[in-house]
């Protein structure tokens, strides 16, 4: 799960990481009394949405006047942001953060990810802040520098100082540094974080650390432990269909393909999309109805695929282990007849009661390709969604 930056700095805040005054506002006149609240003569009107990249697009603007804060909140609520993350379609705009300014003398970039190949939280920091880190990874790897976290102790206080020192600071600043990484490491811990990352880290005139822009990311199925983070979901800055999939328990991951997918199993539901790719077509959706694949559950995903308006062919490929062939295949019946299918449907079972699965599809009045096997299914489908099957 993701959340926007004004929480993530909330979060970040409760482990004593330093963040500036800020206030979130949904209108314009909300804007320029958040600025007059927070008082200054600086300050910085941020677009707030589940995407990196927003200056880039017009979504940060600095303002020396409250007329300016009102110009810019103008400019960018209601405004449809594209950044590098968001693609051409961008995202829409229902909130800004108001922010002080502060004078910055130099950025850093902090953050910890998961190391898959060591199976332990990884701290990552670079003297090239506020550049997306993996671009600072491509072209300059050895900026980038690293500490393993502890999962029972976090970041030690020692490593965080090593980093800090290696990093160029000195003096007063080394400590400071030491101790943001650790709360930094006590956040992502304590929060069963994926990601959390700040960019930039900035040196002040002053010789403060702030952390002038946080990005987390949740592990979903951690986040029965952490009610008060859940309450964070933003449904407007997910995509509707997979809104939609979470109500009914489909999992559920829109992609750019042609050919509609609904698979039960998250493995087989991977496999089924890489013989896709590999028989020549491209998968419109990751879809996995589970083990349990109910009537109800069949027909609101066909509903689900066929919102996409790419889609040309659907594939249905299900192994009946738990599930019984013939129950999913009625299920298959019911749930075309609801939604009135009209684009080609290829059916691929094998499993528990396969034949008398078939054999309710085959006397069915569906205009339905089976098929004997995973790669004679994506094939058909291929050919089926107007493409050429390798």
């Amino acid at each position: 799960m993701k959340v926007h930056e004004y929480q993530a700095k909330e979060i970040l805040k409760r482990f004593g990481v330093p963040i500036l005054e800020g206030r979130v506002a949904e209108s314009v006149d909300a804007a320029e009394a958040a600025a007059k609240e927070i008082g200054g003569e600086v300050w910085v009107v941020k677009a707030q949405i589940h995407a990196g990249g927003r200056g880039k697009g017009g979504g940060v603007k600095l303002c020396r006047s409250l007329a300016q804060v009102k110009e810019a909140a103008a400019a960018i609520l209601g405004m449809q942001l594209v950044t590098p993350q968001t693609g051409a379609e961008g995202q829409h705009v229902r909130r800004v953060l108001i922010e002080a300014g502060c004078a910055i003398e130099n950025e850093f970039y902090a953050g910890i990810v998961l190391d898959r190949q060591a199976s332990k939280p990884v701290l990552l920091v670079s003297s090239e802040g506020g550049m997306e880190i993996e671009e600072v990874a491509a072209k300059s790897p050895e900026k980038i520098l690293r500490a393993t976290l502890s999962p029972v102790i976090g970041l030690a206080p020692y490593q965080g100082r090593q980093l800090a020192v290696t990093l160029g600071l000195r003096g007063k600043t080394i400590q400071r540094a030491a101790d943001m990484f650790v709360k930094l490491a006590r956040a992502y811990l304590a929060t069963d974080a994926s990601l959390a990352e700040i960019n930039p880290l900035v040196l002040t005139a002053d010789g403060r650390l702030i952390a002038l822009d946080a990005k987390i990311n949740f592990d979903d199925n951690a986040l029965y432990r952490h009610p008060d983070i859940k309450e964070y979901w933003d449904p407007d800055e997910e995509d509707p269909q997979e809104v939609r999939a979470r109500e009914f328990n489909l999992s559920y991951i829109k992609l750019d393909g042609t050919i509609g997918c609904m698979v039960n199993g998250a493995g087989l539901a991977m496999a089924t999309l890489d013989i896709i790719q590999h028989s020549g077509g491209s998968p419109a959706n990751f879809l996995d109805v589970g083990g349990g694949a109910t009537t109800e559950k069949v027909t609101e995903a066909f509903k689900i695929i066929l919102d996409d308006e790419d889609v040309k062919a659907i594939l249905v490929n299900i192994f009946g282990g738990i599930m019984r062939c013939d129950v999913i295949a009625e299920g298959i019946v019911s749930a075309a007849k609801t939604v009135e299918l009209e684009v080609p449907l290829v059916v691929r079972l094998e499993g528990t009661n396969v034949k008398q699965g078939m054999a309710i599809l085959k006397s069915s009045d569906l205009k339905v390709t089976l098929a004997e096997s995973l790669s004679d299914a994506a094939g058909k489908a291929v050919t089926a969604a107007g493409g050429s099957a390798s």
